[in-house]
């Protein structure tokens, strides 16, 4: 059974996008509550909640994030930038599991992986922080043989595979160059001892082939389930992709 990561932060964007300069984050007027989108969708069989508190602030608030923390009932998955403000963060915070991803102001979403091996001295504190106060790290990177034998020398338990460029690739050329990719960072990465997971760009169409890849634990996936979501609801929205993650 590989398990779902709901990442709400589109559900957050809705929001902003009318609501940037409310006073709350939530009641009165203020709409939608993505902390409500995230107790449907658990509620629908989420195995877990995603966010990305991002630098700017574009879709998820900090209240968002602890009103999660202490509403939830499944884990919390916090993606972030590795610098010393969101470590600091987190480690008041303390989520289940943190997720260090790479953070452009220019993008609309993450773009491309973590460059471990490039910002290996960051990416070590960061680890060993979470490490000392009991939250597990996962590395969202791309499926390369260096980024992930790093990550496993560094000592991060979970890896995320970034399933982009395969998304990307689908209708086009280069699908199968792409999934071979992911076929071997998922085989080598658990080799070395991760949880694997992949994310990004997972829709209801393409699942049907990354859920073959060996070793995946977890897929995290945002986009696609808030847009399914404003035509059938998030509950119906997550219970079908769930059912499409494994073949039922």
């Amino acid at each position: 059974m590989i398990l779902l990561g709901l990442n709400i932060d589109h559900g957050a964007t809705v929001r902003q996008a009318r609501y940037r300069e409310a006073p709350s984050t939530v009641g009165g007027a203020v709409e939608p509550d993505p902390v409500a989108l995230a107790l449907l969708g658990e509620r629908a069989g989420a195995d877990g909640i995603t966010v990305h508190l991002r630098e700017d602030r574009r879709h998820i608030q900090e209240r968002d994030v602890w009103r999660l923390r202490e509403g939830i009932s499944t884990r919390l998955n916090l993606e972030m930038a590795c610098n010393p403000e969101m470590t600091a963060f987190a480690l008041k915070l303390k989520p289940d599991t943190v997720c260090l991803v790479p953070e452009n102001r220019d993008e609309i979403s993450t773009e491309g992986g973590l460059d471990v091996v490039g910002n290996r001295k960051r990416v070590s504190r960061c680890i060993d922080a979470m490490k000392g106060a009991g939250i597990q790290t996962s590395l969202f990177i791309d499926p390369d043989e260096d980024q992930i034998e790093l990550g496993a020398k560094l000592g991060a338990p979970i890896v995320e595979l970034h399933t982009g460029a395969y998304a990307n690739a689908y209708y086009g050329g280069g699908r199968a160059k792409e999934f071979q990719r992911l076929r071997l960072g998922c085989v080598r990465a658990h080799e070395l001892g991760y949880v694997v997971n992949a994310g990004h760009g997972i829709n209801y169409v393409n699942v049907a082939e990354l859920r073959t890849l060996p070793h995946v634990h977890e897929m995290n996936i945002g986009h696609s389930i808030v847009s399914r979501a404003l035509f059938t609801g998030i509950e119906e929205a997550v219970r079908e992709l769930k059912v499409r993650m494994n073949g039922n």
